[in-house]
């Protein structure tokens, strides 16, 4: 993951908290709407500076450098059950 994906997914959680606390949904599919409400913010930001930049943000790429990453790799993969 990218800088730019990190900021944009943490603007999807922190929208969608923020919705939540204001709009207070009851329920599975109200929580429901707010998420899809939140993401649509993160969405259209994504959206709007891919559009003015000409480059996508969204990459294969992922944050952690090639040894690092195989190693935490590893480490999630071999976790026991409710670690």
């Amino acid at each position: 993951m990218t800088d730019l994906e990190l900021i944009f997914s943490m603007l999807g959680e922190a929208s969608t908290t923020e919705i939540v606390k204001t709009q207070n949904p009851k329920g599975f599919m109200q929580n429901k709407k707010a998420a899809k409400q939140g993401g649509a913010v993160a969405g259209n930001a994504r959206r709007e500076l891919e559009s003015r930049t000409g480059k996508k943000i969204v990459s294969t790429d992922n944050y952690l450098p090639g040894a690092k990453k195989n190693k935490e790799f590893k480490k999630w993969n071999n976790r026991k059950i409710g670690e």
